[in-house]
């Protein structure tokens, strides 16, 4: 099943989005995706007719999460490699899962356009990640129960401004600029996805191809990720982790490549769709 958040005459709403996504059809009880993970009950359509798709605009599936988006950094191998590389160090697998956030601002949905304003970064890099969102909260969750707990899947693209984020020398300013987390295009629940561990992940741009991975690549797993992050805070209903990048992101390229306006981004995810953001300048 497919999940999504829509514009449509003027009100926001939480829809299924039909399997051949030719249309969506209103959640029956609920009138948003977080009050449908805050009441754990099974999405059900409304008996209304159904909308065709052209006729909505999608929205990111959590338009405005409750709490920051949680991060992975460093969590492919090629990826922490190639990092490294760029910054002329020696390069390790990270022994423990490296976790920083995105401004809940941040986040912005398919097809949404992105301001570039080279006032704010003039280095705006692309990451295709693995939205993982949480369902069913807790504390303490064992590691071989935390898919349990995974309402579904979605497409994420870690957009990071490398000048702010290497002049601060921390992560979140430069991973937090209003519209740097597009999110979409729908959560794809647990169910319709058999191993989560098992998908391609691939980022375009202007239609290159610069990323392809899959998520079997992981240093650290799903759920592996979900119990380290739970042995020190309660995770709530709605909490999306962003669970990494492979290899292929622009500052690590020679030269270096940025995003500028003009550009067109393109994430996909295997069985999970494809978000897609054009990027702008600041007056457009």
């Amino acid at each position: 099943m497919r999940i999504a958040t829509v514009e449509y005459n003027g009100k926001t709403l939480p829809v299924r989005v039909a399997d051949d996504g030719t249309t969506v059809t209103p959640l029956a009880g609920v009138d948003s995706v977080q009050a449908l993970l805050e009441g754990g009950t099974t999405p059900r359509p409304a008996e209304t007719p159904a909308i065709p798709i052209e006729q909505v605009r999608l929205l990111a599936p959590i338009p405005v999460p409750r709490r920051n988006i949680m991060c992975l950094g460093l969590n492919y191998a090629d990826h922490a490699e190639e990092s490294m590389a760029a910054k002329g160090r020696d390069w390790k697998l990270p022994e423990a899962p490296v976790v920083f956030t995105k401004a809940t601002t941040s986040v912005t949905g398919p097809g949404a356009a992105v301001v570039v304003d080279p006032k704010v970064t003039e280095q705006l890099d692309w990451e295709v990640e693995l939205g993982v969102v949480i369902g069913r909260g807790g504390r303490h969750i064992p590691q071989e129960r935390a898919l349990e707990h995974v309402f579904g899947y979605t497409v994420v693209n870690d957009l990071s401004a490398r000048d702010l984020q290497f002049r601060h020398k921390q992560f979140f300013l430069g991973k937090s600029m209003d519209g740097s987390c597009p999110m979409g295009p729908w959560i794809t629940t647990a169910d319709a996805v058999p191993d989560p561990q098992a998908l391609r992940l691939t980022c375009r741009v202007n239609g290159e191809l610069k990323q392809d991975g899959h998520t079997g690549q992981m240093v650290f797993s799903i759920a592996e990720t979900i119990a380290t992050l739970s042995r020190v805070m309660t995770l709530q209903p709605g909490d999306v982790i962003a669970t990494g990048t492979p290899a292929g992101v622009g500052f690590a390229r020679k030269p270096p490549e940025y995003l500028w306006p003009g550009d067109v981004v393109e994430c996909e995810i295997e069985g999970l769709g494809t978000l897609r953001n054009p990027m702008v300048g600041p007056t457009q």
